[in-house]
């Protein structure tokens, strides 16, 4: 795998950083995203979309099983919006 592909591979596939957890409150609601500095709280969209960003998934896999899972059509644009925020907030590879 040459750069340009490894690039390409963790635009399409996120995955979320190493020192960062997810951790799901009871109520299975809300979340955190938990770091050395940390935690933010998540709410449940943005805990469902993390949790599939495992580095094995494309990112329209994962609007996809969003969409099933709760059927509702036309996530994409949000769930890109999230994504992108992520990887500016460091999460995401």
């Amino acid at each position: 795998m040459n750069s340009t592909t490894a690039h390409a591979d963790a635009c399409t596939r996120p995955r979320l950083r190493a020192s960062f957890k997810l951790h799901w409150h009871a109520d299975m609601q809300t979340c955190e995203i938990v770091h050395r500095h940390g935690s933010v709280e998540l709410n449940r969209s943005a805990g469902e979309i993390l949790a599939r960003c495992d580095g094995t998934r494309a990112l329209d896999e994962i609007i996809g099983e969003l969409e099933t899972r709760f059927g509702i059509a036309g996530l994409a644009a949000d769930v890109y919006r999230f994504v992108d925020a992520a990887r500016r907030l460091g999460w995401l590879a």
